[in-house]
């Protein structure tokens, strides 16, 4: 009579997850991991067509513009310069 080994371990964490974590919760754990594989999988995939696309251009694309979050509109610019000055 040893102590318990690797394999009664495992047996028991596993009929431990079974009765308090329930089949459903196990199968849907799983269900997640697979659909988070997939989306890895094809987000790969678009990675790689993305890079052949500028290997046959021999261009990089330009990257989007970048709002400043600064007015643009003139007649905003107006406003401030307006409420800048001292009365």
């Amino acid at each position: 009579m040893g102590s318990l080994s690797i394999w009664h371990w495992l047996i028991v964490l596993a009929v431990v997850l079974v009765v308090f974590g329930g089949g459903g919760k196990i199968s849907s754990l799983m269900g997640d991991f697979a659909k988070g594989l997939k989306s890895f999988k094809k987000n790969m995939e678009d990675d790689e067509s993305m890079e052949q696309a500028n290997k046959q251009d021999g261009r990089i694309p330009a990257p989007p513009a970048a709002s400043t979050g600064f007015a643009t509109d003139a007649s905003a610019a107006d406003r401030a310069a307006t409420n800048a000055r001292p009365n």
